[in-house]
């Protein structure tokens, strides 16, 4: 996933659609119900939710954000993580797994202290991450290096080094069929690792999708939700890489999230929507919302326990032309870091 740093994320906000007919018409909808300021400089990506805990982790800048969801406020930051991406959580060992892409490392880190208990080598480039609990191994998935870094979550030691023969993207985990799966962004396919083996077992195509950001499985009905760049999200089956349904979706999504509670799946786009879909049926997705959030709000989290979505903002000034007449990044506005929260409707 690319970090968001001093970066207009542009495209047209879309507006909220109808509730389609079928078993989605009983969907609430979202909306908006506060914002949490964090402030400080720099970019972000990755967002992960610790359900349990009731804590919020945010990449920002070079330390990731820790954030109280019962209070929705700043409780804490991990620090030390130059570029950091984001961090796997691994709730049942108290650890946390950070992907620092400008020095190829994770920091380990003790959930409850928020202080790292040791560094370790990863590949080149680290950027998605996830734990698997079934093996208790964290995967980090090595942007520049086309790999996957393996580390034992207990010993704090590598164990494996994956080839993919790609650009990873996000990943996650079914530990019951023993599998991971990441997004091959240059590739426009999901590969397939064996948790026991550390290998390659399998690469499916995602077409219609083209090149693959965002990924969210349903384990109960073994089925993955893909964002892709072509404005599509696209729902595969997990057992065979089957492409059993489709929906639009906006411009620039980054991330994606399913909540086994409600059957809806979410796509975040950096042109400022949020789009939400329903699993009718293990082969039917339909959209039944298109939420207006804030353009270049294209990471996000969501809490199974709430339901609430969390999505990374800032506010964004033009940059000013250069001497040769060449376009600039528009910047950041110094302070304006925040999380969006939106939740259904009570």
């Amino acid at each position: 996933m690319k970090r968001i740093q001093q970066q207009f994320i542009g495209g047209v906000i879309v507006g909220l659609l109808g509730l389609a007919s079928g078993p989605a018409q009983a969907a609430a909808q979202y909306h908006f119900l506060k914002e949490i300021p964090v402030g400080g400089e720099g970019g972000w990506d990755y967002s992960s939710v610790d359900a349990s805990a009731r804590r919020l982790y945010v990449s920002h800048d070079k330390e990731v954000v820790v954030i109280d969801l019962e209070k929705d406020a700043v409780v804490g930051a991990i620090t030390d993580t130059p570029g950091v991406h984001g961090m796997a959580l691994a709730p049942d060992l108290g650890r946390g797994a950070t992907t620092n892409g400008r020095e190829n490392k994770a920091s380990i880190v003790d959930l409850k202290t928020l202080q790292t208990l040791t560094k370790v080598d990863a590949g080149e480039g680290p950027d998605g991450m996830l734990y698997e609990p079934g093996r208790q191994e964290f995967y980090l998935f090595d942007g520049r290096g086309q790999a996957a870094t393996v580390i034992d979550a207990k010993a704090n030691k590598v164990v494996a080094t994956i080839p993919l023969g790609g650009r990873p993207e996000f990943g996650t985990a079914d530990p019951a069929a023993g599998r991971v799966f990441d997004n091959l962004e240059n590739k426009s396919e999901v590969a397939v690792i064996d948790t026991q083996t550390h290998q390659v077992v399998n690469r499916w195509p995602i077409a219609p999708g083209e090149e693959a950001s965002g990924m969210a499985i349903d384990t109960a009905h073994h089925r993955l939700f893909i964002g892709c760049h072509n404005e599509k999200m696209v729902m595969m089956d997990s057992t065979n890489g089957k492409i059993v349904a489709s929906v639009p979706i906006g411009q620039g999504v980054d991330a994606n999230a399913f909540d086994p509670g409600t059957q809806l799946s979410f796509a975040s786009c950096g042109d400022g929507t949020v789009t939400i879909a329903h699993e009718d049926s293990p082969d039917s997705l339909t959209v039944v919302q298109t939420l207006k959030t804030q353009r270049g709000s294209r990471t996000m989290a969501l809490d199974p326990k709430t339901h609430r979505i969390y999505l990374s903002a800032a506010e964004f000034v033009p940059a000013p032309t250069s001497p040769n007449g060449q376009r600039r990044r528009p910047q950041i506005v110094p302070g304006s870091f925040k999380v969006l929260v939106y939740g259904l409707e009570p």
